[in-house]
C-alpha cells in the first residue's frame, strides 16, 4: 500500500506549481560553442517560410536550367570544332592563302546589325576558327543593302574578265590588294570557297543578288521619267480687273521723288493708310529627313526570262548554305523566347552541323521538287516535298529554307508602303533554272555526322594529321 503520509495536508496544486518552476529554471541549450565563441547568433536549423520555399524553388529551377543549358551549348560546340579542327593542323605553302568564305548577314526585320552580329559570334566564328578558316563578311543594314552589295560584286568580276562597260572599273583598296598579292606570286589556296547566308530575309537578298549580276546589265538602267505637269497647268490665270488695280494707279501710288537712304533727315514716303499689310506667312514645319530607300536593281524578276546571261556565267556556282537566325519579339511572345533562350544547346547543335559541312566542303547541287520526291539530291538521296517546299507551287529547294522564319517577322515588315514596287522581304523567292541549277548546298555526309557522334560519346578523338604527330615525336 502506497505511503502518503508525505504529500498528507500538501495541495495538489502546490505540486505542480513546483514543476513549472523547476522546468522553467532548466538550463536553455547553449548551441554549437564555436559560432558562441566567434560572436554569432544561435542558428537553429528549420525549414524556410512559405515565401522562401517558392523563392528558392523558382530562383534555383531557372538558375539549374540556365547552367545545364550553357554547359551543354559548350559541349555542342566542342564537338564540332573537333570535327573540323584537323584542317587547321595541314601545312600550307608559303605563297597559298588560306580558303576563304564568304559570310553573309543583315539586320533583322524591325531590329538592329547587332543581333546579326551577336548571332555569327556565338555561334558561326567558334567553327570557323577551329578549322583556321579565312572569311570576308558582307553586311547589310537595311532592306537590299545585301542584295545590291552581292550584286556589284558580281558586276565587279564580270568587268575584270573583260566585258564592255560604260563606267570603267574603279580601282577601289579590295582590288589593289588583289593585284598586288597577283604580282607577288601569292595563289588562293586549292578547292571550293562558298558563302554562308544568315537568315530568311538574308538569303532572299542572296538570290536576288545572284540573279541581278548575272543575268542583269552592267550599266545601271536610266532612272524612270516622272510625269511633270503640263506648262499651262502651272501658269496662274489672269487676274480679273476686279482682282488687281490698273497699272497706272499702281504708279501714281509710289513716290516720283527719290531719297537718300543714308541721310537719317530724308523724308519717309508717304504711305497708303487704305494699304493692308502683307499677311505673315505661317510657320512651316520642319521637314523630316527622307527614309533611305534600298539601291533600284539592275533587272526585276519579271525580266529574267527574257534577260541573257553574262558570257562568263560559270557553269557551277560556289556552293551556299543557309543559318537559321530565330528573332521574334512581342511581349505575348515571351514564353516562347524563354524556352529559346534555355534551349539554346538544340540551335548550337543544327548551326553547327551546317557550318562543320561549309568547312569539310562536302556539296551537292540544290535539287527540284515534284509531286512526291525531289530529284537532284545527290546520290541516292531522295527528299520529301514538305523538306524543300510547303506545296505553295514551288518547284526548287531554295525558295523553301528557312521559310518557318517569315512567320515570326513582325507585322509592320509585311505592310508595303504607298508606291512601293517590290519588296524582297515580302515577294516570293523567284529562280531562274539558268541561275538555280547552278547553284550548289553544302552537306554533311553520313560517316562525317556519324564522326562526330562518336565524339561527342568520348569514343573517339579528333583527327591528328601526320606533319603534327611528327612534330611531337
Amino acid at each position: 500500500m502506497a505511503d502518503t503520509s508525505k504529500h498528507a495536508g500538501v495541495p495538489q496544486a502546490g505540486v505542480a506549481g513546483s514543476a513549472a518552476e523547476a522546468a522553467a529554471k532548466a538550463p536553455k541549450p547553449q548551441g554549437n560553442p564555436v559560432f558562441r565563441m566567434m560572436g554569432l547568433p544561435n542558428f537553429r536549423f528549420k525549414l524556410p517560410s512559405r515565401n522562401w520555399m517558392i523563392f528558392l524553388t523558382i530562383t534555383g529551377s531557372w538558375t539549374a536550367a540556365l547552367v545545364y543549358d550553357r554547359r551543354e551549348k559548350k559541349r555542342v560546340q566542342k564537338k564540332w570544332c573537333d570535327l573540323v579542327s584537323h584542317l587547321s593542323q595541314e601545312p600550307l605553302p608559303t605563297s597559298a592563302l588560306r580558303r576563304k568564305v564568304v559570310i553573309y548577314l543583315s539586320a533583322p526585320p524591325t531590329d538592329g546589325l547587332l543581333v546579326a552580329r551577336e548571332h555569327f559570334h556565338e555561334y558561326i566564328k567558334p567553327i570557323l576558327v577551329a578549322a583556321a578558316l579565312d572569311w570576308d563578311v558582307v553586311e547589310g543594314r537595311r532592306e537590299g543593302d545585301v542584295r545590291a552589295g552581292l550584286a556589284e560584286r558580281i558586276r565587279k568580276l564580270r568587268k575584270m574578265k573583260g566585258e564592255p562597260s560604260q563606267e570603267p572599273l574603279e580601282e577601289d583598296e579590295e582590288l589593289v590588294v588583289r593585284q598586288t598579292r597577283e604580282r607577288a606570286g601569292f595563289t588562293d589556296e586549292e578547292g571550293v570557297q562558298g558563302d554562308i547566308v544568315v537568315g530568311r530575309h538574308t538569303w532572299k537578298e542572296y538570290v536576288r543578288g545572284l540573279h541581278e549580276g548575272w543575268l542583269g546589265p552592267l550599266d545601271a538602267p536610266p532612272p524612270p521619267v516622272e510625269e511633270q505637269p503640263s506648262l499651262e497647268a502651272t501658269l496662274d490665270p489672269a487676274p480679273t480687273d476686279s482682282q488687281s488695280p490698273a497699272p497706272t494707279d499702281i504708279l501714281s501710288s509710289t513716290p516720283s521723288q527719290p531719297t537718300d537712304d543714308a541721310s537719317p533727315t530724308a523724308p519717309s514716303p508717304p504711305t497708303d493708310s487704305t494699304t493692308t499689310p502683307p499677311a505673315q506667312e505661317p510657320p512651316k514645319e520642319e521637314a523630316k529627313p527622307a527614309k533611305r530607300k534600298q539601291p533600284p536593281p539592275f533587272i526585276y524578276p519579271s525580266d529574267y526570262s527574257a534577260a541573257t546571261p553574262s558570257p562568263n556565267l560559270p557553269s557551277e556556282f560556289p556552293p551556299s548554305n543557309t543559318i537559321p537566325l530565330p528573332h521574334i519579339l512581342g511581349f505575348r511572345n515571351t514564353p516562347l523566347r524563354i524556352y529559346r533562350f534555355l534551349h539554346r544547346r538544340v540551335l548550337a547543335d543544327d548551326i553547327g552541323r551546317d557550318v562543320a559541312a561549309a568547312v569539310l566542303a562536302y556539296n551537292r547541287p540544290y535539287y527540284q521538287v515534284h509531286e512526291n520526291a525531289a530529284v537532284g539530291a545527290g546520290e541516292g538521296e531522295t527528299v520529301g516535298v514538305s523538306d524543300a517546299a510547303s506545296g505553295q507551287g514551288e518547284s526548287w529547294e531554295q525558295q523553301g529554307l528557312l521559310r518557318q522564319e517569315e512567320e515570326e517577322w513582325h507585322k509592320s515588315v509585311r505592310k508595303r508602303e504607298a508606291g512601293e514596287r517590290e519588296s524582297v522581304w515580302l515577294d516570293p523567292v523567284t529562280l531562274d533554272p539558268r541561275i538555280a541549277e547552278r547553284m550548289r548546298r553544302f552537306v554533311l555526309y553520313y560517316p562525317e555526322e556519324q564522326r562526330a557522334m562518336r565524339i561527342a560519346k568520348g569514343e573517339e578523338g579528333p583527327i591528328r594529321s601526320e606533319t603534327a604527330a611528327e612534330r611531337e615525336v
